[in-house]
């Protein structure tokens, strides 16, 4: 399937949020083949830490995360409707305002500023208009490509959580690092809502 019928079924979707150059609409349970597929890329199951198992296991999972009211759940569109990212805030927390920020990108879309611009319209969600105090991301530390996406987005590198995680029969560190509401409101850039 090349792009262009990639893009088809998703032009006529709901924008939901908006970033600079991308947009989110709501996730469907539809959606599981084409996220599934990006998952199954090796740089993504690696950068991850997982392995894509079955698709019918993962159908069922993003009906369950459709449900949850802990975290909400966007494909990333670009202004055509090409699909090219899976973005989501995760363990929403609104009395503690905290969550958990999560973004895989489709491998053709990657290194072109994307997920910089995503993780600022998610942002801008998070402390626009949820009002939540804290994000935090993880990643892998040697995940160069991610940490550097998230510094773009104005996450701080907080730490390091020591052989945290087992992909392959290897141990790995995952860095943690967070972006607090007022470092947030000092970033010098347009807000979602000025697109």
């Amino acid at each position: 399937m090349d792009e262009d019928e990639a893009a088809t079924p998703y032009a006529a979707r709901e924008r939901f949020w908006r970033g600079r150059d991308v947009a989110f609409t709501p996730l469907e349970p539809d959606d599981a083949e084409l996220i599934h597929s990006w998952r199954a890329d090796p740089v993504a199951a690696h950068e991850m830490g997982v392995w894509p198992g079955s698709l019918h296991e993962f159908r069922e999972r993003i009906e369950a995360h459709v449900e949850d009211r802990d975290r909400d759940d966007f494909l990333v569109l670009l202004p055509d409707g090409t699909p090219v990212g899976h973005i989501a805030l995760m363990a929403e927390d609104l009395v503690d305002g905290t969550a958990e920020a999560y973004l895989l990108l489709a491998a053709g879309h990657r290194r072109r500023g994307l997920g910089a611009d995503a993780l600022a319209a998610l942002t801008d969600l998070a402390f626009g208009e949820l009002g939540l105090h804290r994000v935090e991301a993880v990643t892998h530390t040697d995940n160069t490509a991610a940490l550097a996406t998230l510094s773009r987005a104005g996450f701080v590198h907080e730490g390091v959580r020591r052989s945290s995680c087992l992909h392959r029969g290897r141990r790995h560190d995952n860095a943690i690092l967070g972006l607090l509401r007022a470092e947030w409101e000092a970033l010098e850039r347009p807000r979602s809502w000025e697109h």
